[in-house]
């Protein structure tokens, strides 16, 4: 059987025609859509259960839609297969995403300047937005094509150029220590384990998918069994993810904690263990060095 979050990259003719049919389906030609909500469920079925997150600006790719305001389609970046409201999307600014959130959280208000009042959008590190211009630490920012709609601005120390990429997915997952555990989350507002380890992954240019099966799956590669765990490395245990800090440290999103938190190494092998989970599946090496 097909796995459902790889569906559109792998199901057959007969596999879209029968689930049009299910679900009484619109099946079009792919068109890309950006979300405009901070943050938006991307689920299993219409009305479903939540199995990842996608943040405002990221782009998805609509095969198909119901009557009851539901899309069927892909992320963009990595080919997840999933639902989500029609009402979370929208046509994307003219002009392409230019900068990404890469402070923990940000916001997009109505007006520029530090103490004028205005309407607060709150924005999640991974945010891609289009900056128009910038002007005393404020970026001016295109929220969608109609050149009526309101014009936000987000401070500008908070946002980085798409292009410009970090080197320590580390650095970038510590920013988010505290954040609340939430099954399936993709954001600074709640996040998982594979949320914080693709979070990371994004800001440094590193492809990677969305759940901790696929990464234990895709991610680096395997040193030899009497490696030293080093900054940057992975471990995987059935259904698990963590980061490696230090040759002593983890650092991951836990249901434990309720939150991204660190927790020696030790301490998590056996309590991995004795809760049933079994012990470390897979030792994974982003780089090569």
């Amino acid at each position: 059987m097909t796995d459902r979050r790889d569906f559109w990259s792998k199901a057959s003719a007969e596999d879209v025609a029968q689930i049009c049919d299910q679900y009484k389906l619109k099946h079009t030609t792919p068109k890309t859509h950006r979300v405009i909500l901070p943050v938006a469920d991307l689920c299993t079925a219409p009305d479903g259960a939540r199995d990842r997150q996608l943040l405002r600006g990221a782009a998805f790719n609509v095969h198909a839609t119901s009557q009851s305001g539901w899309s069927f389609g892909e992320v963009a970046t990595n080919g997840y297969s999933g639902w989500i409201d029609t009402s979370a999307l929208g046509d994307p600014p003219v002009d392409a995403p230019t900068h990404r959130v890469a402070s923990a959280k940000t916001y997009a208000k109505s007006t520029s300047g530090l103490k004028t009042q205005g309407n607060v959008t709150p924005l999640s590190m991974g945010s891609e937005l289009t900056v128009l211009s910038e002007q005393d630490g404020w970026s001016k920012i295109a929220w969608s094509q109609d050149p009526n709609s309101q014009v936000l601005y987000v401070p500008s120390p908070h946002l980085t150029p798409l292009g410009d990429k970090e080197t320590d997915p580390v650095s970038v997952a510590e920013r988010l220590i505290g954040t609340p555990y939430l099954w399936g989350g993709n954001s600074a507002f709640g996040i998982d384990c594979s949320g914080l380890v693709q979070m990371a992954c994004h800001a440094c240019a590193i492809p990677c998918p969305g759940d901790s099966d696929q990464q234990e799956k895709t991610l680096g590669h395997t040193p030899p069994a009497e490696a030293t765990p080093q900054r940057g490395d992975l471990f995987f245990w059935k259904g698990h993810v963590a980061w490696v800090v230090d040759t002593e440290t983890l650092l991951h999103a836990n249901a434990h904690d309720m939150a991204v938190a660190y927790e020696p190494v030790k301490d998590a092998v056996a309590r991995i263990k004795a809760q049933g989970e079994g012990p470390v599946t897979r030792h994974a090496r982003l780089t090569k060095s």
